[in-house]
């Protein structure tokens, strides 16, 4: 019998537990999650979208993984009775100077296989009548989901397997075959580290130098108030900036009606900084003394800027979701939290833009997951356990 143990019970992690146990029904596989529930960091704070798989270069793994990863969780959802909708999304152009971004998404998008259409300012006012803009990509394939009640449906299918999740277990240690925790050790013969935030901490505790760090970049959001949910239909986003990985203030209503907007990007504090205030001063000293985080800000400094002055003040946050619909005002607005994104950063500062996987004897690690990670977590998790048998 072969014993797996998968470090982190986030999205991917889990996913990848299930893949295992329904490949090797025999395997004794195990979860260790510090955490008391699953999907308590990443999947539990984002913004919940079924990406299509618009913004990747086709044939690229991001844009593969994703593609299957959507329809994979579409039948899991309907298998688990989990909620989702297929809202369709805008990707709007508020400036002429944006529609030449626009038309690479649509060719990028054609060349993925995915179903869009060019619309005019008049057109995408038919999809959502209060929007603004002066051209806009229809994506009518994506569609919105909890992925944190995916995360509760993928433990119990693991559980049913004859899988553990063990929560509230932290790694303190990891040797050549034993993982140790808080509440003690367990044996394996392949370790998955899926930790998410802490991918690379964990790499290192199992003697891996990892070639990227782990840095941790805080988006927060805001909410329409109810009686102004109705000025938003289904997904409204703004052309992206080709330089970040990161998709701009876009408004998401989400499973439950409500109206998101954000996120925005600014570096936090602590590896699960979720507000200001959270400090950890170890892992900040680490952060700003990294070479890689040093040179990324002398780059994009004056973007790193705008993104904390809009954190920081509700009228520039309002600002930017008013340029999509502008008859939202701040008034309109209430905060909803926080996530944190754990964006790889290489060493000569260039942001890590695509999984990062790195593979040793008996040990796999995953140390970078981007968005679209929650969409692809089925198709990643197949990935990476058929290539592990390959191996």
């Amino acid at each position: 019998m072969t014993r797996y143990v998968v470090i982190g019970g986030g999205i991917v992690g889990l996913a990848v537990a299930r893949q295992l146990l329904l490949d090797q029904p025999d395997a004794e596989v195990t979860v260790v999650e510090k955490e008391e529930r699953p999907g308590a960091h990443q999947t539990g704070h984002n913004s919940g979208v079924l990406h299509a798989g618009v913004y990747y270069p086709p044939g690229s793994l991001k844009a593969r993984l994703c593609r299957a990863g959507v329809a994979q969780m579409i039948d899991f959802c309907e298998e688990h009775d989990v909620p989702y909708a297929i809202t369709g999304k805008l990707i709007v152009a508020t400036a002429a100077g944006q529609l030449g971004r626009l038309r690479v998404l649509e060719e990028r998008a054609r060349g993925n296989g995915i179903t869009v259409r060019m619309v005019t300012a008049h057109e995408a006012r038919e999809l959502e009548p209060h929007v603004a803009c002066v051209g806009a990509l229809h994506v009518p394939s994506t569609g919105i989901v909890d992925y944190g009640r995916v995360a509760l449906a993928l433990a119990g299918q693991i559980e049913k397997l004859g899988g553990q999740v063990r929560l509230g277990e932290q790694v303190t240690d990891i040797r050549s075959d034993t993982v140790v925790t808080t509440a003690g050790e367990l044996r394996y013969d392949t370790l998955i580290n899926c930790a998410g935030l802490y991918s690379d901490r964990i790499a290192a505790l199992a003697g891996v130098t990892p070639p990227a760090r782990i840095i941790p970049f805080r988006g927060e959001y805001a909410q329409l108030k109810a009686h102004r949910t109705d000025l938003v239909r289904g997904l409204i986003y703004p052309v992206p900036d080709p330089r970040f990985p990161f998709l701009g203030v876009h408004l998401t209503k989400m499973i439950d009606g409500t109206v998101h907007a954000g996120p925005n990007a600014v570096l936090a504090l602590a590896r699960e900084g979720y507000r200001w205030s959270k400090i950890r001063p170890g892992e900040l000293a680490a952060t700003l003394t990294y070479g890689g985080f040093q040179r990324l800000a002398r780059r994009h400094w004056k973007y790193g800027l705008g993104e904390v002055t809009r954190s920081l003040s509700r009228r520039r946050f309002a600002a930017s979701v008013a340029q999509l619909v502008p008859e939202l005002t701040r008034a309109d607005l209430e905060p909803a939290g926080s996530g944190v994104r754990a964006q790889a950063i290489n060493p000569d500062g260039s942001l890590v833009d695509d999984f990062l996987i790195v593979r040793t004897h008996r040990q796999v690690h995953v140390l970078n997951a981007p968005s679209p990670a929650a969409t692809s977590s089925l198709a990643i998790a197949r990935h990476i356990v058929r290539e592990m048998a390959a191996a």
